[in-house]
Order: C-alpha cells, then sequence, then structure tokens
C-alpha cells in the first residue's frame, strides 16, 4: 500500500497529535497537578512556619512576665489566691481614695488548668479616685484582670461616684503553696475544694 504525500502528512500529523494527547494525559497534566499540589503544600507550611515564629517571638517577649507573675502571685491554693486579691483590692483603694463599702468573694467551680478566683468591689470616690484605682488593677504585679466595672454618679452635679467592680485573679492547682507544703507534711492544713 503505498501513500500519497497528503496522506503521509495526514498520518504524521495525526500520531503527533496522538503522541501530544498521550503525553498530555500521562506526563504534563500529571506533573502540572503535582506542581499545584507542592505550591498548596509550601504555602501551609509557610503558613504554619510563621504561626510557630509568632509563638516562639511571643514566648520570648511572655516568659518574663510569666515567671514574675509566678514569682511574684501566682499563688497555688485558692484561698490564698482570693486573700491575695482581697488584700490587694484593699490597698489599691485606700491609696486611690475609693471607700469600699463591700467586698465580696466568689469561686469559680470550673475546672482549668487554671481556675480565677472573683471579688465583687463596691465602694464611693472621686473620678480621679476611681481612675487611680482602675489604673492600679491593671498595672498590677499579680494576675488580675478587671471583668466588669460599672460607675455611676451618686449625686448629679457633683465629682461623688459610686464603683461596682469584679476582677478576678488566677490561681495553679498545681503549684506548691505553703498551705500545701503543710498538709504534705501532716500537718492540719486542710483545703476545702
Amino acid at each position: 500500500m503505498v501513500f500519497t504525500k497528503r496522506e503521509k502528512i495526514i498520518i504524521a500529523a495525526t500520531v503527533a497529535v496522538l503522541c501530544l494527547l498521550v503525553l498530555d494525559f500521562y506526563v504534563l497534566t500529571p506533573l502540572l497537578k503535582e506542581r499545584d499540589a507542592v505550591k498548596d503544600a509550601k504555602a501551609r507550611l509557610l503558613a504554619r512556619f510563621a504561626q510557630a515564629k509568632s509563638l516562639l517571638d511571643r514566648r520570648h517577649v511572655l516568659g518574663p512576665k510569666w515567671r514574675s507573675m509566678i514569682a511574684d502571685g501566682l499563688k497555688g491554693d485558692p484561698a490564698e489566691a482570693e486573700s491575695q486579691l482581697l488584700r490587694s483590692l484593699r490597698n489599691w483603694s485606700s491609696e486611690a481614695g475609693v471607700k469600699l463599702s463591700s467586698l465580696r468573694p466568689e469561686r469559680s467551680t470550673e475546672k482549668t488548668q487554671l481556675p480565677e478566683a472573683v471579688v465583687h468591689a463596691a465602694g464611693t470616690g472621686s473620678m480621679s479616685a476611681v481612675s487611680r484605682l482602675l489604673w492600679r488593677i491593671e498595672t498590677a504585679n499579680i494576675p488580675v484582670k478587671v471583668r466588669m466595672v460599672q460607675v455611676g454618679s451618686r449625686k448629679d452635679g457633683t465629682d461623688d461616684l459610686s464603683l461596682h467592680v469584679k476582677v478576678s485573679t488566677l490561681y495553679s492547682p498545681g503549684a506548691p503553696g505553703p498551705q500545701k507544703q503543710v498538709a504534705r507534711s501532716g500537718g492540719a492544713g486542710g483545703g476545702d475544694q
């Protein structure tokens, strides 16, 4: 069978197109898909790397602050943490010039790694006294957080305000405190849970 020149060109073109289709199906398309998958994986890994780097940077910044909080005031016993917060609130309010009318402690029943002891405080004072008290709470060296603040005027047109503030402090049940050490040595130091 003898092919004409035109038939030979058509056969060669058909074979070339079929070869291209086979190369595309078995080589080019899988290669492009793999390249896209590698790009996606690289983007995910770079995002995870950035997140890990951010975490390490925060650790370097917050690590000394955390160690300071543990050394200065993170207690292991809820009663100690509550007592520390009550003493601190009394001291801060007297320094600021706020007259406290009530301090009501409340313990959280949540089971977390760092539970909180909460104190509700109510008092009266001038605007500058209230702001000094809030500033003192926010810049404290013990782990304390303002959870709620309510300020109202006792008399219209005067600088006599009523203050209701809810603050909390953290404690670490795993941290050894003086009471726990006494209890371990056989003393009568019990704790209510």
